[in-house]
């Protein structure tokens, strides 16, 4: 953590300090996010309250932001962004049991949202005038958890729905209190990619981030939440 906050610090502080160089363009950058948290204790929940094994999945999202780049010559330049995205993951767990004669069925999913605001800072390698490979460190804040917990592909009488969504409605308030509670509200990351310019101004970013830090503040017998994220965007120089 000391080292990601010291190479964080060091690329911040080349990047904004030569913002007033004739090599620094602005820009804009929005896409698509695909992310997913690794985590036996998301599984567990749906374990402990509906008595079904739970698998992580991956949860589709968004990310929207501006960046800086400066280059420092033809084939080098520092790029620093600031993104609010809107990342996190999936559980999903199928019940299919007969009792009594009678057949029960449903799928449970349980989306968390993680809303984040991401700092990333990467160094970038222009192989050519229009391609270029990048990677560095990033830093990401918690911008609100939102929990959604749905019931799918069920034969559950309607008449019973009512009070089972209330009860889903509860859960969501739970968890989110929770993930408020027993989550770190900063976490480093690393990543890594690749961007193309598609004409003039106008580029494709694709980059993987790996989550680098355990986001539970106190882990009780080497519990681990860890999130990684792909994100597909386009982005615009001024």
């Amino acid at each position: 953590s000391q080292i990601m906050k010291k190479l964080f610090l060091v690329g911040a502080l080349a990047l904004f300090g030569a913002v007033n160089a004739q090599q620094t363009k602005f820009g804009l950058k929005a896409g698509y996010a695909l992310s997913s948290i690794n985590s036996k204790v998301l599984e567990e929940i749906l374990e402990d309250e509906f008595g079904v094994n739970g698998d992580n999945k991956s949860k589709s999202g968004f990310f929207v932001g501006a960046f800086v780049e400066h280059k420092l010559n033809e084939k080098f330049a520092l790029q620093g962004e600031v993104q609010y995205a809107n990342l996190g993951g999936q559980v999903e767990a199928k019940y299919d049991e007969t009792d009594g004669g009678e057949n029960i069925k449903f799928t449970i999913q349980d989306k968390m949202n993680f809303n984040q605001i991401l700092i990333p800072i990467s160094a970038k390698y222009f192989v050519t005038p229009q391609f270029a490979f990048f990677g560095g460190p990033s830093i990401a804040f918690n911008a609100g958890y939102k929990s959604d917990f749905k019931l799918k592909d069920h034969n559950i009488p309607s008449e019973f729905m009512g009070e089972i969504n209330d009860e889903l409605s509860d859960l969501e308030n739970t968890q989110d209190e929770v993930f408020e509670d027993e989550l770190k509200s900063t976490n480093f990351n690393i990543f890594f990619g690749g961007e193309y310019t598609l004409y003039k101004e106008l580029s494709l970013d694709v980059r993987y981030t790996v989550g680098l830090t355990n986001y539970i503040k106190k882990p009780v017998d080497n519990e681990e939440l860890k999130m990684n994220y792909l994100q597909i965007g386009l982005g615009y120089k001024f």
